[in-house]
């Protein structure tokens, strides 16, 4: 079986220097391999998502909201984790939505662009996840770390 590689997989020195140069203002790590499922039916009332189980999920609604299509679609793009006291201030100089946590509570996602690259924003309990597309991994990732140059320790 062919060894996997992560999309930044070569960067994780870089991407980890960033919390070292920042005091911790600003972590960064990449995610990888993720299983991640899209999922697509008509808006509807009756669909639901009922957890079988700690690995296991049935999709449930009427013949006129059945799902339309589930793909994998996990190789397709990685996570970048961006945390830290001054991770708005980050996510701000590149992103155009407000993601003050009074509008974007934990658990909240949204797609859009950050520094210019379309990505999904997931805001976690400590942390945002931003899920970009492999092709755009190594973009981010530079801008992550070039931007993140504001917050240097001692500024």
């Amino acid at each position: 079986m062919a060894e996997r590689n992560s999309p930044l997989g070569g960067a994780a020195d870089r991407l980890a220097a960033v919390a070292a140069a920042t005091g911790g203002a600003v972590t960064v790590a990449e995610v990888p391999f993720l299983t991640q499922l899209n999922v697509r039916t008509r808006p509807s009332g009756d669909v639901n998502v009922l957890q079988l189980g700690p690995d296991e999920w049935l999709v449930v609604g009427s013949s006129a909201s059945a799902v339309g299509a589930a793909v994998d679609v996990s190789a397709q793009r990685t996570t970048v984790a961006v945390g830290g006291s001054r991770v708005l201030d980050l996510l701000a100089m590149g992103c155009a939505i407000d993601l003050h946590p009074r509008v974007f509570r934990v658990g909240d996602c949204a797609q859009t662009t950050l520094a210019h690259a379309p990505v999904i924003i997931w805001r976690r309990e400590t942390e945002f996840w931003i899920l970009v597309r492999s092709s755009f991994a190594a973009h981010l990732a530079d801008w992550i770390v070039d931007a993140a140059q504001e917050f240097t320790a001692g500024d």
